[in-house]
């Protein structure tokens, strides 16, 4: 008997997927070394297939929420499934139903791995945490509809 290679899209998917997390693998890193640092304070670590990511719960640091480093989650909450609002709805720009954490936070991992090391000097020359962040508002677009996570249009 001889394995089979996986056929079909999902063999594709499979190794773009791998592709993205090694091409992501320097940023990752840095988020494990943050999270075993919070690991230390009470943290604790899972990896969430869903999320696609190593996700650390309970971190000690932050004003709340969750941040996103590679395939890597810290988060304050015992669980990404809490509900969050979207960076439009804080500014008072808009009303939109609440969405959850993981999903908005799986957004940044998806576009994590397809920009590596460029995505933190891109995501800070878009303004930070903020509002008009393409990268926060695709998140959020993601979490509320799963789909649009890109934070470019696409022609």
């Amino acid at each position: 008997m001889s394995a089979r290679m996986p056929s079909g899209p999902s063999w594709g998917r499979h190794v773009a997927l791998g592709a993205g997390m090694l091409w992501t693998a320097p940023n990752t890193l840095v988020g494990l070394v943050a999270g075993v640092a919070g690991v230390l304070r009470g943290a604790r670590m899972r990896w969430s297939s869903r999320d696609r990511a190593w996700v650390f719960f309970r971190y000690p640091w932050g004003p709340g929420g969750a941040m996103t480093l590679g395939n890597v989650i810290l988060a304050t909450a015992d669980t990404l499934d809490v509900p969050c609002t979207s960076y439009s709805q804080r500014a008072g720009l808009c009303e939109h139903p609440e969405m959850r954490l993981g999903d908005h936070e799986r957004a940044h991992v998806y576009q994590y791995m397809v920009l590596g090391p460029l995505f933190l000097p891109l995501y800070f020359v878009c303004g930070g945490i903020h509002v008009r962040n393409r990268f926060e508002r695709a998140a959020d677009r993601y979490a509320l509809t799963g789909r649009g996570w890109w934070p470019w249009p696409t022609p």
